[in-house]
Formats: C-alpha cells, sequence, structure tokens
C-alpha cells in the first residue's frame, strides 16, 4: 500500500519492564491492534522497546540479545496481515558489533533498520562501553514516505539530523528513552525546535515512561511541524497513546494536524509525580506486595509516607512507630496524626528492650568510655532491624526516609535508618522536603492514590527537626541551617564550584570547609545507601562518582 498525501501515525508513550522481552512484545502487540482500529499506517515506540531502557550489561548476554531477535521477529511476521507497520527498538547484532537499533517492520518482515550515532557517555548514560557506534545514514522508505529515525541522543547535536534531511528525509520520528530531572522537559523542547529550524522537518519525539531503578522516565512525548507549531503534547507520567494525521501541505511538505495538547505540571507536582512513580514502578515491577516504614513524627518519614500511599494506595502502606525514651509525645501524636490522615495501617513497637539489651551486652567491651554517639546510634539500628525483620516476615518492601541533605553529609546510621530498598527522597534536599509536603497539603495531583486534604500534619512542617536520640536534641545541634546548608551542598554537589566562589555567596569559609569535608567522608555510606528517585541534575550514584578514599580539600 503507497502513501500518497496522507497517513496517520501513532505515538506509543508506554511503561516496558526491563528484561521482560515477551511481555514488552506483548505491549508492542496491544497497542499496534489499537493503532489499527484506529487506522493508523505506522507505531512509534520509545528507545529499546523491546528490552526497555536502560538495559545496560544484559545487552552483553548473547542469550538475551538473541531473544530480542526472536522476538522481534514474530512481530514482523504480523505485519503481514496489512496492518500498521512498526518502529520498535532493540538491541542488535552484526558480526562482532553490538547497536542500538530501531527496525521497521512492515508486510511481514524487517523492512529497515537504523542504529544510533551518537551514543552519550556522561551522567546516567554509559552506552559507548556496550553498544558500537552505528554509521550516519539516510532515511527508511516507508510506503512512499521517507522517514529519518534519530535515536534520542541523535538528536542533541545537529550532525545525524542535518545528514537526514540531506538525504531526502522528509520527517523526523525520534524513539527516546530520556530521564527525568527538574526542568528537563524545557530543555528538550528547545534542543528540538533547533533540529525542526535547522532541517525544516516536522519532528516527532517519543518518550519512554515509567520508572527504572533510580531513573524515571516522564514521556511527556510531543510533535512539532516544519513551522515550530506544536501539533502534540501527551502527559508527563501517564501512559498515552495518541494519533498524527499527517498530509502534505500547499508546499508539498508533511504537516500534522493539530492534535491533543495536555497541560504539563509545574515544577513541585512534576517532582512529586517523579517521586511517587518511582516508588510505584519499583514496588510493582519487583513484585513486592507493599511497603513498611518507621513514621517518626518527623517530615522526612512523613512525606514519604504519603508518597507511598499515592503510589500504591493505603492498604499496601505499613507505617511502625518505633519510640524510645527520648521519643517525645508530640511526635507520638503527629506520627499518629499523619497515620491516621493517609488511612494506613499503624503498629507502635517500643524499642526499649533491645536498645538496652545491646547496651547490657556492650557494657563490657565499652566499660571505662564516655556514652555518645555509639550509643545513640543503637537506638537507630534496633529500629533498622524490626523494620527489616517485620520486611522479612511479610515481604514488604522497607522505604528507607534519608534527604539528599542528610546523605550528602553522613547525618545518617548505616544498618540503621538507612536500612530499606528504596528511597523516594533521596535526592530531595531538606529545604526541598519542606516545600513540597505543604505544596502536597494543598494540592491532590491527578493519578495518584492517596487523599486531598492535609496529610503531612501541619505540626510536623513547623516544628525543629530532631532525630531524637537524646533530650533536647535538634538537628542544628550538629549541622547549620537548612537553607544554608543545603546552598553549600548545592554548589558542591551540583555546581562543582569552588570554595571562594561558595563564600562570595555569603558563607562562612569555616562553615564551607565543614560541610565538604563531611560530604566527602560520607561517600562510603551513600554506596551502602539503598536507590533512589533521581529528581535533580546531578544525583548521588549515577550522576557523580567520587571516590571513597579521597583527601583532596579545596583550600585555594
Amino acid at each position: 500500500m503507497m502513501i500518497k498525501d496522507q497517513f496517520c501515525l501513532a505515538v506509543v508513550q508506554a511503561n516496558p519492564c526491563i528484561g521482560d522481552i515477551s511481555g514488552n512484545a506483548e505491549k508492542v502487540r496491544h497497542h499496534r491492534k489499537l493503532a489499527a482500529e484506529q487506522g493508523a499506517d505506522l507505531v512509534l515506540y520509545s528507545e529499546l522497546f523491546l528490552t526497555g531502557y536502560p538495559p545496560e550489561d544484559l545487552v552483553l548476554k548473547a542469550s538475551f540479545v538473541a531473544a530480542c531477535k526472536r522476538e522481534l521477529l514474530g512481530l514482523a511476521k504480523e505485519t503481514a496481515d496489512g496492518g500498521p507497520a512498526l518502529l520498535v527498538g532493540l538491541p542488535w547484532a552484526e558480526g562482532e558489533k553490538l547497536y542500538n537499533a530501531v527496525a521497521l517492520l512492515d508486510n511481514g518482515n524487517i523492512a529497515g533498520l537504523r542504529y544510533k550515532v551518537d551514543l552519550p557517555n556522561y551522567g546516567v548514560f554509559d552506552e559507548k562501553r556496550i553498544f558500537d557506534a552505528g554509521p550516519n545514514t539516510g532515511p527508511m522508505s516507508f510506503r512512499g514516505v521517507r522517514i529519518g529515525v534519530p535515536i534520542c541522543e541523535d538528536t542533541w547535536s545537529d550532525e545525524v539530523c542535518e545528514c537526514l534531511e540531506e538525504t531526502g528525509a522528509e520527517i523526523l520520528l525520534v524513539p527516546n528513552g530520556s530521564p527525568y530531572y527538574r526542568d528537563k522537559i524545557d530543555e528538550r523542547m528547545q534542543i528540538m525546535l533547533s533540529r525542526v529550524v535547522e532541517t525544516g522537518l516536522p519532528l516527532v519525539y517519543c518518550n519512554q515512561v515509567g520508572g527504572q531503578d533510580e531513573l524515571v522516565f516522564d514521556g511527556a512525548s510531543f510533535a512539532l511541524n516544519h513551522d515550530r507549531s506544536l501539533a502534540l503534547q501527551l502527559a508527563q507520567f501517564t501512559e498515552e497513546t495518541d494519533y498524527l494525521d499527517f498530509r502534505k501541505d500547499a508546499d508539498g511538505l508533511w504537516f500534522a494536524k493539530p492534535s491533543r495538547i495536555v497541560p504539563l505540571p509545574d515544577t513541585q507536582e512534576a517532582d512529586w509525580l517523579a517521586c511517587v512513580l518511582g516508588l510505584k514502578d519499583y514496588v510493582n515491577k519487583n513484585g513486592f506486595p507493599g511497603v513498611v516504614l518507621g513514621l517518626s513524627g518527623g517530615i522526612d518519614s512523613a512525606i514519604s509516607a504519603a508518597m507511598a500511599v499515592d503510589a500504591l494506595g493505603a492498604d499496601r502502606v505499613h507505617c511502625i512507630m518505633l519510640p524510645y525514651r527520648y521519643t517525645s509525645g508530640e511526635s507520638i501524636k503527629d506520627a499518629r496524626a499523619c497515620a491516621d490522615a493517609l488511612g494506613v495501617k499503624y503498629d507502635t513497637i517500643p524499642i526499649a528492650e533491645p536498645v538496652e539489651g545491646f547496651q547490657k551486652t556492650l557494657a563490657g567491651a565499652f566499660a571505662g568510655t564516655r556514652s555518645g554517639i555509639t550509643e545513640e546510634n543503637l537506638q537507630s539500628r534496633s529500629r533498622g532491624v524490626i523494620l527489616m525483620a517485620v520486611s522479612n516476615k511479610f515481604g514488604a518492601m522497607v522505604v528507607t526516609t534519608g534527604n539528599k541533605s542528610e546523605m550528602s553529609v553522613g547525618y545518617a546510621t548505616l544498618y540503621g535508618d538507612m536500612n530499606g530498598g528504596y528511597n523516594p527522597i533521596k535526592d530531595l534536599y531538606k529545604t526541598e522536603v519542606y516545600h513540597l509536603s505543604d505544596w502536597r497539603n494543598k494540592n491532590r495531583p491527578a493519578g495518584v492514590m492517596g487523599p486531598a486534604g492535609e496529610v503531612i500534619p501541619n505540626n510536623i512542617i513547623v516544628k525543629a527537626p530532631t532525630a531524637e536520640l537524646r533530650e533536647n536534641q535538634t538537628d542544628q545541634d550538629t549541622l547549620p541551617e537548612y537553607d544554608v546548608l543545603d546552598d553549600i551542598l548545592n554548589c558542591l554537589v551540583e555546581q562543582e564550584l569552588s570554595l571562594d566562589e561558595i563564600a562570595r555567596r555569603g558563607h562562612s569559609v569555616e562553615t564551607i570547609h565543614r560541610v565538604e569535608h563531611l560530604l566527602y567522608i560520607a561517600e562510603y555510606k551513600r554506596r551502602q545507601a539503598a536507590p533512589g528517585v533521581k529528581i535533580t541534575p546531578r544525583n548521588f550514584g549515577r550522576d557523580r562518582r567520587y571516590p571513597i578514599t579521597n583527601r583532596f580539600r579545596d583550600r585555594t
């Protein structure tokens, strides 16, 4: 069937699961069936859809790559029915080379293959170690339309798209695996606009959606016509499919009839939804029945509980208060109020017996020493053991609740409050935790499972933060005020500024030295921390790779 002056494209923004090749193929079939019902000619999926993105070293297993090829050949045969053609991504081996590829499936065959040219090797990306770069080739012919298929990073510079335009491409269809970080969507749009301006071609940007370990893919797929007008904007953080009717205009250029334009959330809503989706998919894709967490009456555990309920529903969230002699009546009251507002299962398990048992056991070994942080940490570690025991007994995953400020300076206890399988607020600074908690009390985003209204009691937000490991303790006994700490950390972690540059922002040199030192010596703790949602452009883990053993200090 030849297309002369019009065709319909289905843009599938879906949530694959890495390694579930047959399950992802079923998603391809499902969306192809729906597209056929809408009269679509071609269905576009996101980058490496058969594997999910990023598959990392799975692609180095020959059996994995072979399984992908078998599944693709099965999909190709099904296109012999005369229905929509498919653009599906997968790892593809040619001799000794392995490519990040997209296959065009039509008329029962693999009608074309294109390979990713520009392999990203920065931040969270590490493709050069697993894939070979493909050649810079021309468009594929699809039923009389010359389609260029640059893959994700291929559009972040001009070379690949210019080559496609110069070799006759009429439309750019871009499969993407572009993970979320704050305000990235504006960056994407500006770059894609640049490619449209340079080539004079319409461009369709199809992005993956869903959580994968630390990464959250936010979707937000869109289409731009050659005149830079927005023809399609899909939502962030949800699976969606929509259709673009392309026709030739008076100048013989392809032009998409304007379709659905979904308003995008503001920064705080997007951050919240990213945390919720990351936690939801981590729990569900790994088969946990639910989650359990310690609810202390403090802000970090409260916001984590609210995110868990928004992600999974109240019936899959179990909160436990673990009081000791330093736990205030106010904290007990606040924790109960938070659990009631969220509607979760709530238990109280006192920790006096295990803490005092450890103290008695260690009395001989510690004889002649002064009580201090070591003894305080027995409280945190007792709580960690109890939460892990509940997890082991009932199968629910422990949610750990340390924020980025604490993870930066080591204000967390290994094998204690750091215990857990996943951390939804790991990449949120303490000041951001406060702002986001206040935001959630005033807003209930579409699609979440938690209730509207005040889900985090206001007293938790306004009271001084404390670990309650000794009498009258507050975080500021040992740390700078959080607005000061977080600004210094942002300078050190996100911006890599020098001491002099940070000092010019009004911070004392002594405080900067202290924060930098704490940041460096806590690296060994962060290496043992649970994964958590990436929110900022530079999270701990994939983005920031510092040595554990490190004597450098900035004293210039």
